[in-house]
């Protein structure tokens, strides 16, 4: 089944022309080794370097630091193309993207975006490190130390959960910058950069994954770790809302994301429907088979949608995009656990043979509903922003 074209969207050309790049790497380099990225659990820097050639990593970095400057909306269709050829390869491209960029863009001094953003446009992998072992959804729970020292902070902690962590170029990590006897919660929390190589910061084990295994997923470990106050972005007491805005624009990514694996699940099932023969006829002539693929289209297309809705009201700074936001990440990420688990239904026993690719997809689909943020605090972040709009209590 060809891929479905957005040509019928009103874009401009520039836009449009990226898409069709990232359609053309994904079909050309991505899909043809998903499969033993899977099978590997191994980080491909050789197709990390040739997105940050092309320019993928710098989709979101302003023209005038070496970036392509791209619109939110069309950053996100790019994104679903890179993941109908790999979720894995494309949750790196959004974490880079969506988290450390804006954070940079928004919260940066202006030498600090001089120095970083012309490296991150051109292939210098990011990662985003919040979350801890105690700290997950509740990020404001965090206990890596950040102590003020003469010319800057020494850093000492754990982090978990870390895209990108062992390969990247820089890590933006998030550690504490009150004392232990003057805690502030989310007040007492600063933003950092770190370069790759900075003495005593060290990745730990690699997790092992049920999908999106060709994304890698690390701890780290500071130890004594020093940066200077050129390291610091914005305020020593604003990172969790800094953390907190970029987040906004990464759950768009993870829908996106979300959009694409289901797509490619759902080209695999029309393909199959086709193809597949029962009792004499194709079993996408069978009225059981019409009602999945049917749904499967119809829950697509809501999810792109929604996406779209959330993503101008982003780029609006509309006062309901972080409620739309939430909608978005999670609907898209719920019907692309629907959409998958209908495919491998659609292959039947082939489809829980990893022989066929529905079986990775399926699994590549199920952390979307975990990671940034949970569906279930999605869940709350709606009604709470809904009673906000309404003018009721929170």
């Amino acid at each position: 089944m060809a891929r479905q074209s957005l040509s019928g969207i009103d874009l401009p050309d520039e836009s449009a022309q990226i898409i069709r790049l990232a359609r053309q790497f994904a079909e050309d380099r991505l899909r043809p080794t998903a499969e033993a990225r899977d099978e590997e659990e191994a980080f491909d820097a050789e197709v990390h370097a040739e997105l940050g050639e092309l320019g993928f990593l710098g989709m979101r970095v302003p023209e005038q630091y070496g970036g392509l400057g791209l619109d939110l909306l069309t950053y996100l269709y790019v994104l679903e193309e890179l993941a109908w050829g790999d979720g894995g390869v494309a949750v790196s491209v959004s974490v880079h993207n969506s988290l450390p960029v804006s954070i940079l863009c928004n919260r940066g001094s202006d030498e600090q975006r001089e120095r970083w953003l012309p490296q991150m446009a051109s292939g210098a992998l990011a990662a985003f490190s919040l979350s801890e072992a105690g700290a997950g959804t509740d990020a404001a729970a965090l206990r890596a130390q950040a102590t003020r020292v003469d010319g800057g902070w020494e850093i000492a902690g754990e982090k978990m959960w870390v895209t990108n962590g062992a390969s990247a170029d820089l890590i933006f990590l998030f550690a504490r910058t009150d004392t232990p006897d003057d805690r502030k919660g989310s007040r007492g929390i600063g933003a950092f950069v770190l370069p790759k190589g900075t003495p005593g910061l060290a990745a730990g084990k690699k997790e092992l994954k049920m999908g999106q295994r060709g994304s890698e997923t690390v701890s780290l470990t500071l130890d004594a770790t020093f940066l200077s106050d050129e390291h610091l972005i914005g305020e020593p007491d604003r990172g969790f809302g800094y953390a907190l805005e970029a987040l906004e624009s990464g759950r768009l990514g993870i829908a996106a994301q979300a959009i694409g694996i289901a797509s490619a699940a759902m080209d695999h099932a029309f393909d199959y429907a086709a193809e597949r023969h029962q009792f004499g006829r194709a079993i996408k002539d069978f009225q059981g088979l019409e009602f999945k693929l049917g749904d499967m289209g119809a829950r697509l297309e809501a999810a792109r949608g929604i996406l779209e809705r959330a993503a101008r009201a982003q780029m609006a700074n509309d006062p309901r995009r972080r409620r739309l936001s939430s909608a978005a990440k999670l609907f898209a990420s719920e019907a692309a656990m629907d959409i998958t688990r209908q495919a491998v239904q659609v292959f039947g026993g082939y489809g829980y043979s990893r022989e066929y690719p529905v079986e990775r997809l399926f699994r590549d689909a199920k952390v979307t509903e975990i990671y940034e943020g949970t569906n279930e605090i999605h869940r709350v972040i709606a009604a709470r922003q809904l009673y906000r709009e309404r003018g009721g209590e929170t």
